[in-house]
């Protein structure tokens, strides 16, 4: 599905990871500032959900950032944030770096996603892989460079990779799902914090192959051909049926922003939060992800009200195969 957004090209390509976006115009001297920052995987809903609430409240100025979900913690926990895109749990280094600044958060899922293996579309070779296949292929020291190092009837091209940067949950998310250890990867593959910088390398090269989360491919999906993946019990493409019944393993994962308690307090910040969660379901299916069930969605709404704090996840940062449901109801 095409999404009404403005967040599919151009201006973001050309930014790069820093890139900030003013996403609702209001008059210099009213204007209520929310400054968001963090994942660019998370960057549509959210940039959805400010371009609607800025439409109905003239007063508000949010502004989203895309330094990836390193970077965005790294400014939240300075307290440079009132929000911070996430598409990985807080890790502990992270939390004891907010902590010693002040700053608690209130931690928000607002969608599934599934981090979508992709190749160029005239690609006509490569329509699934094993994990196993892709652990070989971005472990750590992995020597394959050519298409026929991976499977038996593989064509005998080079292999070009594009893959997450390391200020990316994304990254964080991948490695420990296919390489069983978090930031374990080889490192000779052109990566980025801009998941839109990922998608022009892979649709620009029939060798290539790249990873990132699936709003960007259902945005490009005239450009890209999305992999299969089997984990053990035959190949499956992701969407929102195969992550819903947990066949789309191991890389199916729950997105979140995070919350400064004090700017929670503030009442325009507090609005506009009640608002994207109220909607996160129709942001999350118009830029391509999948909407949370309707009962997680409701605990994230009474989460925020009783501005509980912390983390379900313990601070364990990128963690697989979780029952968000489970864990959120436990706290």
């Amino acid at each position: 599905m095409k999404n009404q957004f403005s967040w599919k090209q151009g201006w973001l390509g050309v930014m790069g990871a820093v890139a900030a976006s003013t996403l609702a115009i209001a008059g210099p001297s009213s204007a209520q500032a929310i400054k968001v920052d963090g994942s660019s995987t998370v960057f549509p809903i959210t940039e959805a959900a400010a371009e609607e609430y800025g439409k109905r409240n003239r007063k508000a100025r949010v502004t989203v950032g895309i330094s990836g979900t390193g970077g965005g913690f790294k400014k939240f926990a300075a307290g440079e944030t009132d929000i911070s895109n996430a598409s990985r749990p807080i890790k502990a280094t992270e939390a004891a770096a907010a902590r010693k600044n002040g700053v608690q958060f209130i931690e928000l899922p607002v969608a599934y996603d599934a981090v979508t293996v992709v190749v160029h579309q005239q690609n006509t070779w490569c329509k699934s892989l094993t994990r196993a296949e892709l652990k070989r292929i971005w472990e750590p020291g992995s020597k394959i460079k050519n298409w026929s190092q991976i499977r038996k009837g593989f064509p005998n091209k080079p292999l070009k990779l594009y893959g997450a940067g390391t200020d990316s949950g994304t990254f964080d998310y991948f490695t420990e799902a296919i390489n069983g250890k978090e930031r374990a990867s080889r490192s000779d593959y052109t990566a980025s914090e801009d998941d839109n910088t990922l998608v022009q390398g892979v649709s620009r090269d029939i060798n290539a192959l790249g990873y990132f989360g699936l709003a960007y491919y259902m945005e490009n999906k005239g450009k890209l051909n999305a992999v299969a993946i089997d984990n053990g019990s035959g190949a499956v493409v992701p969407s929102a049926s195969t992550v819903n019944s947990g066949k789309y393993q191991p890389l199916s994962r729950p997105l979140f922003i995070y919350v400064n308690k004090k700017s929670a307090a503030k009442p325009h910040v507090a609005a506009f939060v009640r608002y994207y969660l109220a909607n996160t379901a129709k942001f999350s299916r118009q830029v391509g992800y999948v909407a949370l069930p309707a009962g997680i969605n409701r605990l994230a709404m009474q989460r925020f009200n009783k501005k509980t704090t912390g983390s379900v996840f313990s601070n364990r940062g990128a963690v697989v195969g979780v029952k968000l449901g489970t864990l959120m109801r436990k706290y």
